[in-house]
Parts: C-alpha cells; structure tokens; sequence
C-alpha cells in the first residue's frame, strides 16, 4: 500500500541569495524526494500575501511576506511517500535553534524568519500551494 503524496516546498530568499540552491535540492534527492517540478521566481508582495493569507491575522504577517517577495526564490513540487511528514521532518523545527541537528533549518537557517525553506504543512493544503504556484 503505497502512500505517494506531493508536497510544495520554497526555497526562500535567504538561502537563494545564499547560494545554497542545489545543495538544498541535493538534501532532497538523497532523501529520496523526486523533484517533480521547480522554477525560480520572484514573488511580487501582492502574491506574498495572496499565498500567506492563513496567516493573515497573526503579528508576523507583514514581515513574512515582505521578505517572501525580498529577493528571488525556488518553488519546488516533490514528490515521495508520505511527502508532507518527510518534507517537515527534513526541514526542521521553524526556528532554526531549535530545529533537529542535521535538517535543513539548523544547516542553514539565519533565524525564524529567514529559516531558508518553506514546506506544505498538510496533504490539503499541499494541494493548494501546489496549485498557487504551478497553475498549469
């Protein structure tokens, strides 16, 4: 019984500006994702809010999508079984000091805010970042 689900994940600005693009996308890959589609783009603030409007009441609101339309990002669809757990369990805790040793967010994170990846936090609501980005 197989569980294959896709999940979206961001490579946000800090760590693009960074140049840890394809090192991030290696962590990917050798955790078995399949990356299904990217593209590199650059969010106007109007889309920021748009694709952040779940957090739309709460304090950091503002900043999240001004630095999400700051600079240049990598928006990703992977794919594996049980996407969205993986996906999180790699990517670590939002602030990076107290994200897990060896995920994403402690290698790479500058702090809460520049954690340097974004990832779907339920099948739902994959499905509909998947769709925000990559409307075919």
């Amino acid at each position: 019984m197989s569980n294959l689900e896709k999940t979206l994940s961001i490579i946000k600005p800090d760590a693009v500006e960074r140049n840890l693009d394809q090192e991030i996308k290696n962590i990917f890959l050798n955790n078995d994702f399949k990356i299904i589609k990217e593209k590199k783009i650059q969010l106007e603030k109007s889309d920021a809010e748009k694709f952040y409007k779940v957090h739309e009441t709460k304090p950091f609101y503002n900043d999240l999508c001004a630095y999400l339309s700051s600079g240049p990002i990598v928006v990703m669809i992977l794919e594996k079984e049980n996407a969205v757990l993986s996906n999180r369990e790699l990517m670590g805790a939002t602030n990076p000091k107290e994200a897990k040793e060896g995920t994403i967010r402690k290698k790479y994170g500058v702090s809460i805010d520049k954690n340097s990846v974004h990832g779907s936090d339920s099948p739902e609501n994959a499905k509909i970042e998947i769709e925000f980005f990559f409307k075919d």
